[in-house]
This record gives structure tokens, C-alpha cells and sequence, in this order.
């Protein structure tokens, strides 16, 4: 009976993942779809086409509407297509989190593409990709193509004879309208500034990215937009100087631009944009921190300068921007249950907290970490070292002190009157849809320093592979290179604690650890043991749980359109019956600043509700799940028994990780020569580095 029922279902089961499969190429065939349309749209508009045929088609249509008037040809032109492509994305996702066959899905394509996605190093890029570059290169050229074709349509209608009524002089005119212009194409970058930087996007997940891969873009974006809008400012500045103008940079119309908020919008982004620049940063990381944060006052004057309905231009990538961020401010208000720590001679910490099982991420993942005891603010960035699948029920990130803000966290810690609670709250995790080391017969990783916590969670994972038998596991090649012997320990993150010695057995791991700054291994009574040290419960703690449940995607999706469809009904609503009775669609009466006040709070409401709403009902569920966290008091002990690496000379029978470390080369005052090494062979690389100078 149990055969005839198994062999009877899988063709009902194939049947499903057939169907789930054609309904994920359709939504990517229309995602794709909308993406070139509204990149088609970008290059359309500054045309004659666009403003002598297309624009008064959609005027007509739009304009005389009594709920959303002038408003609503904006929002239905630049808002709506990015909306609507990031609510695709997350049923997309949805169903790739669903199928039966997400662990090879891409594969095929990923081969094909793997030439394109080869680093290359470019100077003032950093390390890209041969697509990156290409992209790169295509947005700078409609960013040039947008320009010069405005000033190709606008610059032969200056005449001496057109300019004589308002007294200026041609180069004046021309002055003012390519400040006008480089306003306008800047606008177009202002529009994908927040997209990098929103790290549970749909949007980037969808075209296979990931927020923390993304960043570079918003660096790139951000340094445009703010060389586009300075130029936008000076040459207004300049011209007003050349006619005598002056008093207009003090205008802050009713109805009309706000020079004023232009200024201060300018103002905010200058002090940010300056404290970003690589030598401010990495010598004075918290004053970058917190100057960053005046990017709410650069969108917020940026509004008044150009009034709402303009500002709808870049409203989408900013909507999702804040849908995001509250979902992150209402994960971060509640403590997470710290469990414990392994504290290692090379100030390096490995925190591991309590987690729902219901809580899964892939490796490579990520982490922000903020402890109030240090700073309420700071919210830092760590590579998960744990496996979802091997560990279940914890979550760990390791935490290198390079820092004054880890450095601070290690001596909290470290220290022989170490603390025996310590509140912790945790935004994510954070990462890649999924991996795809299984298909490689050989992985290569190579690190530096503190580099090797990415790689700890693969080998985690293919750990758990190997001992599941669900699949062969790749052969594993770890080349690691450390300054001085006491950041061997950083190896021993390689297993948890509770990793059981059958579980390597199966996992063919090589590894070749390099030591630059010693010529042989430190004495036994220099060295430092490692301790796992272990947290008291606080009874208000929580474990880490997904803050949408289990189908994420589809919460988030049903966040963004319900948010969405709230901001456009309340925006009907205000603009019928009170803005339209003023105004009567003339835009001359009603304050432009009021207006924008308006608008901005009715986003904020909506996004706020939709949000609560859905994280409250998810919160509920988890909580009904999640298990009583138990009472870890205990004896913090003074040595760990997975201190293998660098008490190596003790007798290795008593060490769980015995196979792992016999499989362990280690080479004093050497570096590893890979172009030799790997010249004639084809393998996967991987390669992770940090701050680490030999």
C-alpha cells in the first residue's frame, strides 16, 4: 500500500512542480518586461516624441482627474512600475522558496554567465564583474544621452531675440537651463539611490543580488547624484550672481520651486557626502555613521524644493527604502537571547544566540549586531558562522576586534570579571536566496584574517550534507593565512560546539594554514586558552525569529501593495475633498509645502499600519512556536575543548575535532604561492579578505 500511494503521488508531485515552475517564468517574463519598459520610458522622455505627443495623450487623461489632478500622471508613469515590480518579485520569490528544485535552479544559467562574472579590478571602481561594468557603462551613457538631448532641444530656442524681453544675456540663459537639466538628470539616479541599500528587497533577491553585494551601487549612485546636484546648484548660484539675482536663493514659494529647500536639501547632502569619502570614513567611522542620517532632511527638503508631485520621480525606491526600515526598527526593538560566547586569544568572539527553528538562512549570510551598552546607535555588520540546517536552534556571528566598538565588546566579554547577561539586539539575517557549491567537485577558499568567517558557514553546511546523505559533497580546499600564531584559533570556529566527530568524517576537507609573521610555533607557556563563556537568562530576552514567518515574501508583498493602495486611496480622499476644492486643479493656490507635508505623512501612516499589522500577527505565531529558552547559567570553564590548532602539542585524543586537525597542514613564515599552486588546475574560487597586511 505505502508503495502504490508513493508511486501514485509523484506524479501528482511533478505535476505541481511543472506548474509552480510556469508560473515562475511567467512572472519573470513580466517582470522583465515592465524592468525594459521603464528603462525605455527613461529614454523616451527627454525627446521631442515624449513631450509633443506622448506627453499631452497622458495629460488628458490624467490632469483633469479630481483625485489625484497633475499628481497622478507621475505616479502612474515613474511610481507605479517599481512597485509593481517589487510585489512580483516577492511572489517570484515565494515560489522559488517552494520548489522542489531551488537547490539547482540557475545552474545552467549561472555556467553560461560565469565568463561575464569574472572580478576584474578597475580603478575607482574597485573589484566588478564584467556585467557590473557593462551596466555601469550603459547607465552613465543614458545619463549623458538624457542630458544632451535636452540641451539639444532646449539650446537653439536661446536667441539673442528670445532673451532680449527678460534682459539676459545667451550664456546666461544657456547657464541657467543646464543647471535646470543636471537638476533633472540627477533626479534619475536619486531614483535607484535607496534600491542597494534596502536589504530585504524583492527587487535585488529577483535579479539574483543581495544588499550587502549592492552597496557598491549605492556608493556609485551617491557620488553621481551629489556631483550632478552641486553642479545643479552652482550654476543656479552663478547665474543668479551674473544677473543680479540673489535674493531668489532666500525663496521658499507657496506655489511655486522652493529655492531655499533646494539649498538646505543640497546643504545636508554635501556634509553626508563628504564624510563618506574613504579617508574620513576608516579614520572616523561614527562620525560617517551619524552625518549619514542626514538623508532624511536631504529627501524631506528635496520635496519642498521640487514639490510633491515632481518628487513622485524617485518615490518608489525610497517607498521600499522605508517599508524596509521600519520592518527593521520593529525586528531591533527587543532583546535576543544570548546564550554564550567563545572567546578566542586573537580578539576574536563567537556569539551564539537562541533562534526559532523555523528561522532558516542560507551561508555567507549576515547580521547587524547592536549592544546599548556600547552604543545605542551603532548597528555593525558580521558574517554568520552557523548553519540553519546543522544548527538548528542557535545563530552565530563572529566578531573580529579591529574596532573601538568591537575592541569594546571583546574586553566587556574577555575580561576576568566578565559581564553575566549583556543585551544584545539583532536586524536579519541577511543573504543570497540561495547557494550552488554542490555543483563543483572542488572548492578552493582562500582568506585572510578574519576573511575565514564566511567560509566557516559553507563548511557548517556541507558538514550537514555529507552526514544527511543527501548528496556528495564537494572536496574542500581551505587556504588560510594568518599574521602570527594566535590566529590559528580562528580555525577552531570551523566546528560548533556540540559538532560530534562523525560528522567531519565524511567531509573532505584539506586545509593549509600560513603564519607570515613567525618563523615557528609559539611556546606552550606563551599561549592563551579558549573559553566558552555562558549568559544568564534575562526573562524578557527573546529567541531570533523571521519577522514575517515562514512565507516572508508573500507578507512583504502584501506590506508594499497594501501600503501602496493605502497611500493612493488617502491621497484620493484628501485631494477630492480638500485639496481640489481649493485649488480646482490650477496648482496657483493651494501651498505646495503644505501639500508635500500632507503626502509624506499619509506614506508614513500607511507604512507604519501595514507594517505593524503584519509583523504583530507574524510575532504571535513565532511566539506560539518558539520553545521556553532554558536556564544556561554554568560554570564558564577555563579552557574549550575545540582549542585544537593552537595547544596543538597536547595530546590530541582528547580533542572531539581530531580528524579535522590531522587533516590540517600549518606553515610557518611563508606565504601560499597560488598562481603556481593552481595554474593547471580547474576549480571554484572563493576568496575572502580583511584588514590583514602580512
Amino acid at each position: 500500500m505505502a508503495q502504490t500511494s508513493s508511486s501514485s503521488s509523484s506524479p501528482s508531485l511533478k505535476a505541481s512542480s511543472s506548474v509552480t515552475n510556469d508560473f515562475q517564468a511567467i512572472i519573470m517574463a513580466l517582470i522583465l518586461i515592465v524592468t525594459i519598459g521603464y528603462f525605455i520610458l527613461l529614454i523616451v522622455t527627454p525627446t521631442n516624441m515624449y513631450r509633443q505627443i506622448w506627453t499631452p495623450k497622458i495629460k488628458a487623461h490624467t490632469t483633469n482627474s479630481t483625485y489625484f489632478g497633475a499628481q497622478g500622471r507621475t505616479l502612474l508613469m515613474n511610481t507605479f512600475p517599481l512597485i509593481f515590480i517589487a510585489v512580483l518579485g516577492c511572489v517570484y520569490l515565494h515560489l522559488w522558496k517552494k520548489s522542489n528544485n531551488k537547490n539547482i535552479n540557475r545552474v545552467e544559467e549561472k555556467q553560461k554567465l560565469a565568463i561575464w562574472k569574472r572580478p576584474i579590478i578597475m580603478k575607482g571602481l574597485g573589484i566588478v564583474s564584467r556585467i557590473e561594468l557593462g551596466f555601469f557603462v550603459m547607465f552613465i551613457a543614458l545619463l549623458v544621452w538624457t542630458f544632451a538631448s535636452y540641451l539639444h532641444i532646449i539650446f537653439p530656442t536661446i536667441t539673442p531675440k528670445s532673451v532680449a524681453k527678460s534682459g539676459e544675456k545667451v550664456w546666461e540663459a544657456k547657464l541657467e537651463d543646464s543647471g535646470l537639466r543636471l537638476g533633472l538628470v540627477g533626479n534619475i539616479c536619486l531614483t535607484f539611490l535607496f534600491v542597494p541599500v534596502t536589504r530585504g528587497s524583492s527587487v535585488l533577491q529577483v535579479f539574483g543580488l543581495t544588499s550587502e553585494a549592492s552597496v557598491k551601487y549605492h556608493i556609485w549612485l551617491g557620488h553621481i547624484v551629489m556631483t550632478l546636484f552641486s553642479g545643479h546648484g552652482i550654476c543656479y548660484i552663478i547665474y543668479w550672481a551674473a544677473t543680479h539675482q540673489l535674493s531668489e536663493m532666500l525663496k521658499w514659494g507657496k506655489t511655486d520651486i522652493s529655492n531655499l529647500a533646494g539649498e538646505l536639501s543640497l546643504l545636508s547632502g554635501l556634509v553626508l557626502w563628504i564624510a563618506t569619502f574613504p579617508r574620513i570614513r576608516r579614520k572616523m567611522f561614527e562620525l560617517f555613521f551619524y552625518t549619514h542620517h542626514f538623508y532624511i532632511l536631504f529627501v524631506v527638503f528635496f520635496v519642498f524644493h521640487v514639490g510633491v508631485s515632481y518628487a513622485c520621480i524617485m518615490l518608489p525606491g525610497f517607498f521600499l527604502f522605508m517599508v524596509d526600515r521600519f520592518l527593521r526598527f520593529l525586528q531591533s526593538r527587543s532583546n535576543v537571547r544570548l546564550v554564550s560566547a567563545r572567546v578566542l586569544p586573537c580578539e576574536t568572539l563567537e556569539l551564539n544566540f537562541s533562534k526559532t527553528r523555523g528561522l532558516s538562512y542560507t551561508p555567507t549570510s549576515i547580521m547587524f549586531v547592536n549592544v546599548p551598552s556600547i552604543s545605542k546607535l551603532q548597528w555593525h555588520p558580521f558574517t554568520i558562522t552557523s548553519s540553519s540546517n546543522l544548527e538548528p536552534e542557535k545563530i552565530s556571528v563572529a566578531i573580529k576586534g579591529e574596532g573601538s566598538w568591537s575592541k569594546k565588546l571583546y574586553q566587556m566579554i574577555s575580561s576576568p570579571n566578565s559581564v553575566d547577561r549583556l543585551n544584545v539586539s539583532v536586524e536579519g539575517p541577511y543573504g543570497p536566496p540561495s547557494t550552488h557549491f554542490l555543483r563543483h567537485d572542488l572548492l578552493v577558499m582562500v582568506s585572510g584574517g578574519s576573511g575565514i568567517t564566511p567560509f566557516i558557514s559553507i563548511i557548517r553546511e556541507l558538514i550537514h550534507t555529507s552526514e544527511s546523505q543527501k548528496c556528495k559533497t564537494p572536496e574542500i580546499l581551505l587556504i588560510s593565512v594568518f599574521k602570527n600564531s594566535e590566529d590559528l584559533t580562528m580555525l577552531d570556529l570551523l566546528l560548533p560546539i556540540s559538532c560530534a566527530p562523525s560528522e567531519t568524517c565524511k567531509l573532505g576537507l584539506q586545509i593549509e594554514a600560513f603564519v607570515t609573521r613567525e618563523k615557528q610555533p609559539v611556546s606552550t607557556e606563551d599561549k592563551k586558552n579558549l573559553r566558552t563563556i555562558w549568559f544568564k537568562p534575562n526573562p524578557s530576552d527573546e529567541p531570533i525569529t523571521p519577522i514575517l514567518g515562514q512565507n516572508n515574501w508573500l507578507w512583504l508583498g502584501a506590506i508594499i501593495s497594501c501600503s501602496f493602495i493605502i497611500f493612493l486611496i488617502s491621497l484620493g480622499i484628501l485631494n477630492r475633498y480638500y485639496i481640489y476644492p481649493i485649488d480646482k486643479n490650477t496648482n496657483d493656490i493651494f501651498s505646495y509645502p503644505i501639500k508635500a507635508v500632507l503626502n509624506m505623512l499619509i506614506i508614513c501612516i500607511s507604512i507604519v499600519i501595514t507594517s505593524s499589522a503584519a509583523f504583530v500577527w507574524n510575532k504571535r505565531q513565532s511566539g506560539t512556536d518558539a520553545k521556553q529558552i532554558q536556564n544556561m547559567e554554568g560554570a564558564t570553564p577555563m579552557a574549550s575543548p575545540n582549542s585544537w590548532f593552537y595547544n596543538a602539542d597536547r595530546e590530541m585524543e582528547s580533542f572531539p575535532q581530531q580528524s579535522l586537525f590531522q587533516s590540517t597542514n600549518l606553515h610557518f613564515g611563508e606565504r601560499p604561492d597560488l598562481k603556481s599552486k593552481f595554474s593547471s588546475q580547474k576549480i571554484s574560487l572563493i576568496t575572502s579578505n580583511s584588514s590583514y597586511q602580512a
